[in-house]
């Protein structure tokens, strides 16, 4: 038997040792793998768990919202508030087990698995785009590759939003004194219009201001904070100040939305409360806006809509007839008894008011009935109510006539089923349960529930106004209170002016900033016309084409 060479004795011996490094590696990444994959199970437990919790809140959230403008108390509302920071607390948390897991499946070397797709619209084309190429590593087996000589197969885009972190730059407006040696004559440009006389607020600032604070919620000391920390320190009575001039000249804008508003022949009202600091007793006290707004696109008009609101004091019923007091046509409102003397015969003549109810209030009171103890005639009320819905569904942003065609073949048949059921289910019930006052509600307020059968212009509820109002009963909560009665009409102003933007498609702030701007640099009050939503917006896309 031949004896192994030494040099083949110790080249084995190496491949033993890198076999036994090698079992231990592998020894070694099969309990990482099985680390990863525990944490891996853990992450996708932990976000089922959280979307299913998140799901479960937002049905709780949403119940408690559509019953928001009905019957609640304040700590429902409070439980309203800690579910929206519990549901944002949430979803923050599931982009943290997300982005985990993400992780985990890259350390197992796998492709991270795709999202669920949700629906995702394009960027708007208006905003500006930088383009950044981010060109691949060449890294070829063959050898052969020159990256000059690569030909481009296609590509792939990821568009990200980027905030531009420096909103404030200063416009230096210099004026050069030019004289004449012979004459002695100073020639110099008139100094710049600004709504504020020696000033430092532009019309775009000013704008920014009123936005903020009325449509974004933000008060005026946290405004003061924030431009604090660019550098630029502004007291908060400044700030107010601003606002003051942005109403004075805004408020002319507001009195011709008013008459147009007014000269239309359908509306739509609501009313919301708000505080107000009572003057010498350090309270406040509980004030109102109302709006009324006109919507033509529910039965496809060209007319531009619009929405105004009107403050006051309190919630008399003197209030809305002082506000309608010119009106004449049909008006959509809830069941407040301060609309009543607007409505009827008045000194042997008919009102010229004609009164609309609201579809939706009814549905409420059934709604709320099941909620708190689910009964079948509950159930069956919001079902019938339900194909109402249905048909409005089908006709929204037909002409007129086509509307009031289909309501009188379809809609007309199920409210007179409706009113002969809910007759007789009536006398089986007691009124003073929730059932019982929802079929009172509705039969006391039967032929006005039944009005928008009537003209193809109206529409089955009041939501309109409800939307509209929303957002005061949102961002109410954050400066908390009125200064005063003064401070409750320019809220009204401002409310006004951004509201109808909105609904005419309209940038608030853009459009703001562009009609403070004209009116400080003398734009004439006979044109003031011109400066109105929709005449802007046509003048806008005018320019545009």
């Amino acid at each position: 038997m031949s004896s192994t060479p030494p040099h083949e004795m110790e080249e084995l011996a190496a491949l033993r040792a890198e076999l036994a490094a090698a079992r231990h590696a592998l020894s070694a990444a099969e309990q990482k793998l099985a680390v990863a994959e525990d944490r891996l199970a853990h992450a996708e437990d932990r976000c089922a768990a959280l979307q299913l919790q998140i799901e479960r809140t937002r049905e709780q959230l949403a119940l408690m919202r559509r019953q928001q403008y009905g019957q609640k108390s304040e700590r429902h509302q409070k439980e309203m508030d800690q579910l929206e920071l519990v549901l944002d607390d949430l979803e923050e948390t599931l982009g943290e087990a997300s982005a985990e897991r993400a992780t985990r499946e890259r350390e197992k070397g796998e492709v991270p698995r795709p999202r669920r797709k949700a629906t995702r619209r394009p960027l708007p084309e208006h905003l500006p785009r930088e383009v950044i190429e981010l060109a691949p590593v060449v890294v070829c087996d063959c050898g052969r590759c020159d990256p000059e000589r690569l030909v481009r197969i296609g590509e792939d885009v990821t568009e990200v939003l980027e905030k531009i972190t420096a909103p404030l730059k200063v416009l230096r407006y210099v004026r050069p004194r030019l004289a004449c040696r012979s004459c002695e004559k100073i020639f110099q440009a008139p100094a710049p219009d600004l709504p504020i006389g020696k000033g430092r607020a532009s019309a775009s600032l000013i704008a920014s201001v009123i936005v903020a604070k009325y449509w974004d919620g933000l008060p005026l000391h946290r405004q003061s904070s924030i431009l604090a920390r660019d550098g630029v320190e502004i007291d908060r009575s400044t700030l107010a100040d601003w606002i003051g001039h942005g109403a004075w000249w805004l408020e002319p804008l507001r009195d011709r939305i008013q008459a147009y508003v007014m000269s239309r022949d359908v509306l739509w009202t609501d009313d919301t409360p708000i505080r107000v600091l009572a003057p010498g007793h350090g309270k406040t006290k509980e004030a109102r806006i109302w709006c009324y707004g006109h919507d033509p696109a529910t039965w496809g008009s060209d007319e531009p809509p619009a929405m105004l609101y009107c403050y006051s004091a309190d919630r008399k019923g003197e209030r809305p007839r002082t506000h309608l007091e010119q009106y004449a046509g049909w008006l959509h409102s809830d069941a407040y008894a301060g609309y009543e003397k607007l409505f009827g015969v008045k000194e042997g003549k008919s009102s010229p008011i004609r009164p609309v109810a609201c579809m939706a209030h009814a549905r409420r009171y059934f709604f709320n009935a099941y909620t708190t103890q689910p009964a079948p005639l509950a159930e069956e009320a919001v079902a019938r109510i339900g194909l109402l819905y249905d048909i409005e569904r089908e006709i929204r942003g037909l002409a007129p006539d086509q509307r009031l065609a289909v309501r009188q073949a379809r809609a007309v048949p199920v409210l007179k089923d409706f009113h002969a059921w809910a007759i007789a289910q009536k006398a089986r019930v007691s009124g003073k349960y929730g059932l019982g006052k929802a079929f009172n509600y509705a039969l006391k307020r039967w032929d006005r529930l039944c009005a928008y059968t009537l003209d193809g212009r109206l529409s089955i509820d009041n939501n309109f106004s409800e939307r509209c109002l929303r957002n005061i009963a949102v961002t109410r909560k954050n400066f908390l209170f009125l200064g005063s009665d003064r401070g409750g009409e320019r809220a009204a102003i401002f409310y006004t002016l951004l509201t109808t933007a909105t609904l005419n498609g309209l940038n608030p702030e853009r459009w703001l900033a562009d009609v403070l701007d004209r009116l400080a640099r003398g734009h004439p009050m006979h044109q003031i016309d011109e400066l109105l939503p929709w005449n802007w917006s046509l003048q806008a896309k005018q320019q545009a084409t």
